[in-house]
């Protein structure tokens, strides 16, 4: 299935929490909300004052935070569509957010080179902590309970244990475009500009699975595993979605997805459904992709 957003280019696609809805973020300052199953639009929720970048669903569904290139990360009211709040303090757009598990607490990373966190019932709208060792822009962050996984251009993914103020930094030596938890909690896995993603043992550091093939050079784009953790997948400047066996290290699928970048991924929470975007679209592929005559897949 295939959604035509009307929003300008897609930046990002997001599945909610329990994957029955789908958040897009447009060039053109919207974010809309919508249907899985049915593809509709459900609601439209305008407040940023530049392209929309990233965002994040609320555990409970109730609640939304995006961030922008205006430098702002807003939490939205899903209900109302009304912003509850305008969250000012990053020194250049902000490229990526999540909530913690609890939706207690905003994270928020940016060109500035820090990640902010931030109260979300608090009256206050400062920042409660700001995390500056990265020497470049941070282009991606993922929470897990207690830990924090943030990329940066800088080459180093940096794993925060905010319970004991501890900070575990690797190497990469290449622009980190996104990272992201194993479900397991036991693996990182980040990707970089060298077109290359890297499952990294988060306690040793040990490099588990270096999987290449994809074309990633000047854009920032998404990384993920699967909902069970056997596959590693990433987005691609060549138009496809590369899908590696997470243990053989092997090309298992190349999905056709169109002729342009595949700007953005989602994989769902539980079942095996993936979310992308391209242009003014994204793409809904079911749980068993259907072989075409020509081998490819479609949606």
């Amino acid at each position: 299935m295939t959604i035509d957003c009307k929003q300008g280019a897609v930046r990002a696609v997001r599945f909610n929490a329990d994957g029955d809805y789908v958040v897009s973020c447009g060039s053109d300052k919207s974010l809309k909300l919508w249907s899985v199953n049915r593809g509709t639009l459900l609601k439209t929720y305008s407040g940023h004052g530049y392209e929309v970048l990233d965002a994040d669903g609320s555990f409970d569904n109730s609640q939304i935070c995006s961030c922008s290139s205006d430098k702002t990360v807003i939490l939205w009211d899903v209900a109302t569509g009304q912003v509850s709040r305008k969250l000012r303090g990053h020194a250049g757009k902000v490229n990526c957010v999540q909530f913690n598990e609890e939706a207690t607490v905003i994270l928020s990373g940016s060109l500035d080179g820090t990640v902010r966190c931030w109260d979300t019932r608090s009256r206050k709208f400062e920042p409660i902590q700001i995390l500056d060792e990265a020497r470049d822009s941070i282009s991606s962050l993922k929470v897990a309970q207690h830990e924090l996984l943030t990329g940066s251009v800088d080459g180093k993914v940096r794993r925060y244990d905010l319970r004991m103020g501890q900070l575990h930094v690797d190497c990469i030596s290449s622009p980190i475009t996104c990272v992201c938890f194993s479900q397991d909690g036991q693996c990182t896995l980040s990707s970089s500009l060298d077109s290359t993603v890297r499952l990294l043992d988060k306690s040793t550091g040990e490099m588990l699975g270096e999987y290449t093939g994809h074309k990633m050079k000047g854009y920032k784009l998404d990384c993920c595993l699967s909902s069970k953790d056997t596959h590693v997948l990433s987005c691609s400047e060549d138009g496809h979605v590369y899908f590696w066996d997470l243990v053989e290290g092997s090309l298992s699928l190349k999905l056709p997805v169109g002729k342009a970048v595949v700007q953005s991924l989602s994989f769902h929470p539980t079942e095996t459904r993936l979310l992308t975007a391209m242009e003014g679209q994204v793409q809904v592929w079911g749980a068993e992709p259907e072989e075409t005559e020509d081998g490819g897949v479609d949606p």
